[in-house]
């Protein structure tokens, strides 16, 4: 429904006449739009961990450089897999982000990226910076790519037929040249 008529026109109703329920029967389990949305964001962000959590396994045993990015890899893997997932996680108006699981998992991926980065400095891996201020950069980079690829703009930007994914790992992997030592 989203994918087809917006963030903005999904009502519980509306889902309920979808999956052929009396209008009453969702509210059963979803009292409003954002308890609904918010139930949605949590399925989404169960997708992003698997993805986060499967790139980072495939990166066992490199430098923690190399494991934030692939963290970088599996987001922008489950946002160009998952394009309505994106959107409804990160429309933080439409949901009930701070009174749900949402919180505290975000703040997991985000202690991992911030403490990869940390490690990375200890390591010797890093230029001179601050490692906290290096994985905000690295996430606003991935999150501002997959919104720009979501939204449909990579054309405007001259990036016309190529793989998606094959393109923000590439822009990625300009930062972590940027920052490396």
């Amino acid at each position: 429904m989203i994918e087809t008529k917006g963030l903005d026109q999904v009502s519980v109703r509306e889902v309920a006449k979808i999956a052929g329920v009396s209008p009453g029967a969702p509210f059963r389990h979803f009292p409003s739009r954002t308890a609904l949305l918010t139930a949605v964001a949590e399925q989404a962000m169960d997708r992003l961990i698997a993805e986060i959590d499967n790139a980072l396994a495939a990166a066992e045993g490199e430098t923690s450089l190399m494991r934030y990015r692939a963290i970088g890899i599996g987001f922008f893997r489950w946002a160009i897999a998952n394009p309505v997932h994106f959107q409804v996680i990160s429309t933080r108006t439409a949901i009930d982000f701070d009174g749900s699981s949402l919180v505290h998992r975000n703040g997991e991926i985000r202690a991992v990226m911030v403490r990869l980065m940390r490690d990375a400095e200890t390591e010797g891996l890093l230029r001179n910076g601050d490692a906290a201020r290096h994985a905000v950069a690295g996430r606003a980079l991935a999150y501002g790519l997959a919104r720009m690829y979501i939204d449909g703009q990579f054309p405007s930007w001259g990036l016309r037929g190529a793989d998606p994914l094959e393109e923000v790992i590439g822009m990625f992997d300009l930062f972590i040249s940027s920052i490396a030592a």
